[in-house]
């Protein structure tokens, strides 16, 4: 059975506090997400939000309608009387999700109208969406405490809209209040009393229970889930598409259209895009997700893979990875050598073993680009890791109005080189004069900076050590390299030292 997946992280996930997206940005996000996930639909926008807003999905829909995508767009419109129709209509859209009361409390307190009134308004708008061309579905909003707190007027509105041409009846838990026993019950009575209704169940993750209320509503039938990129939306998120696609592919044994190799390139570009970062220990989006910390746990892996479940990161564009600290073992030390192509006897890498777990002990972070320089340490050996670029000397100088400026000396192989540059910081102006110095006296290209962060240890002191954490791009190969000092400046150059060397042992 196939599973329809519809994404709204351009509708629910702008709903997140701080979160909206340029025009470019929502026109990028609904080609990544119809092109590269492959997701059949797509929730682009509430309408007669704003002009700029109208701008912004005219835009999209005109590219949707140039590529032969138009029917995979939807909006959100509102019942009042063909005013999100014509909204609708003016951007370009094709397929409009009209938002009807699903709860007998919001029908009369927020509307002040009955059920017959509300249909009748309903039918209304659908006809005449429908007159205009259009596919339609419908929210039946508050679904969830309708169904628990007044479930006749719910079956009463669906007996009168199950006889309209609405093509599918979304059964929103708008409050995120239903766990999965619920859902699996609510779901079946739905699915049993209107068996040719094609249902789909929106899940809010206000209990962390989106994905699993998800799994229950496919057990009993429901034909479409809705998801965000990284469960972006109101309050406490929607169900996040990457763990609902792997619970409906592993556990239920259905198939979707996503393609799971590029839910974690689209989820980082979301985060980019959104300024909400992904937590690290997010199911298959999260830095750590595919990192194995425990000894015991990569010694299980070189054993039959003993410690892989059915999420392995292949699948999603990823690799495993086997954390470096206080609890490696010299399973994981074997592991992070293999990758680097450095092999060393079962009595040194018991050696490297301790050194890394004393580093752990200390609390450094430790990462695969160390180890060769732990090993180096350790060892007294130098042939997989000798130093051969070292900076000489350095100067850096910052003066009001006028741009920093660095001037370095390097050895690479031997030689020394020198050269000067302006920046626009201190950091900036001395990656530039190392950048001469491959670029014009070795005639080599200069690995690209990607990504640069910063940190210090909680309570922000202001002698706290400064630890940088940059990114680097060398011909494909990402490397990730750390400096921890006192100033900034100086944890960062660290960090440089290290890349190059990296780069130099390649």
């Amino acid at each position: 059975m196939q599973i329809e997946i519809l994404d709204t992280t351009l509708r629910e996930g702008e709903q997140t506090s701080g979160v909206s997206f340029s025009t470019s940005e929502k026109l990028n996000i609904t080609r990544l997400v119809l092109c590269e996930l492959n997701v059949p639909r797509i929730e682009i926008a509430s309408a007669r939000v704003s002009s700029g807003e109208f701008e912004s999905v005219k835009s999209v829909c005109d590219w949707a309608r140039a590529t032969n995508n138009i029917n995979k767009i939807e909006i959100l419109g509102f019942i009042d009387n063909g005013l999100s129709i014509n909204w609708v209509k003016g951007v370009g859209g094709r397929v409009i999700n009209f938002l009807a009361k699903g709860s007998k409390k919001h029908c009369e307190l927020q509307l002040g109208k009955s059920l017959e009134e509300h249909y009748n308004d309903i039918y209304i708008n659908v006809m005449k969406a429908v007159d205009n061309d259009f596919d339609v579905n419908i929210y039946l909003e508050d679904w969830s405490n309708g169904i628990t707190q007044s479930p006749q007027y719910v079956y009463d509105m669906m007996d009168r809209l199950i006889k309209l041409p609405i093509k599918r009846y979304m059964l929103p838990d708008t409050l995120g209040v239903l766990n999965p026993n619920q859902v699996y019950e609510y779901c079946k009575r739905m699915v049993n009393k209107y068996p040719d209704a094609h249902f789909d169940f929106h899940a809010h993750n206000d209990y962390d229970l989106a994905t699993a209320n998800s799994f229950a509503a496919v057990l009993v039938g429901v034909k479409g889930l809705h998801c965000t990129i990284n469960g972006l939306g109101e309050r406490a998120g929607n169900a996040p598409i990457a763990s609902v696609v792997a619970v409906v592919h592993d556990m239920l044994h259905k198939t979707t259209d996503v393609d799971e190799t590029k839910i974690n390139k689209v989820s980082h570009i979301v985060e980019s895009f959104s300024g909400v970062v992904v937590p690290p220990n997010q199911p298959i989006v999260g830095e750590f997700v595919f990192t194995q910390c425990a000894g015991v746990h990569a010694d299980g892996d070189n054993k039959s893979n003993l410690y892989y479940n059915d999420l392995l990161p292949e699948r999603f564009g990823r690799e495993r990875q086997y954390a470096l600290g206080k609890m490696s073992g010299k399973a994981n030390i074997k592991k992070n050598l293999e990758s680097l192509g450095i092999e060393l006897s079962e009595d040194d890498i018991k050696k490297v073993t301790q050194r890394v777990i004393e580093l752990g002990d200390k609390k450094e972070i430790v990462t695969p680009d160390d180890l060769p320089y732990i090993v180096s340490d350790v060892l007294k050996h130098n042939t997989h890791t000798a130093n051969k670029v070292r900076i000489i000397n350095y100067a850096l100088s910052l003066s009001q109005g006028l741009r920093p400026t660095a001037t370095i000396k390097l050895e690479v192989n031997g030689v020394e080189y020198q050269q000067s540059a302006v920046g626009d910081g201190q950091y900036d102006a001395f990656v530039k004069a190392v950048k001469k110095i491959y670029n014009e006296n070795l005639n080599r290209r200069f690995p690209m900076l990607t990504n640069y962060t910063v940190s210090i240890p909680p309570g922000g002191r202001t002698d706290a050590l400064v630890q940088t954490n940059i990114t680097w791009n060398h011909n494909g190969h990402i490397i990730k390299t750390r400096g921890l000092d006192a100033d900034q400046i100086e944890a960062a150059i660290q960090a440089t030292l290290k890349m190059l060397n990296i780069v130099e042992n390649m």
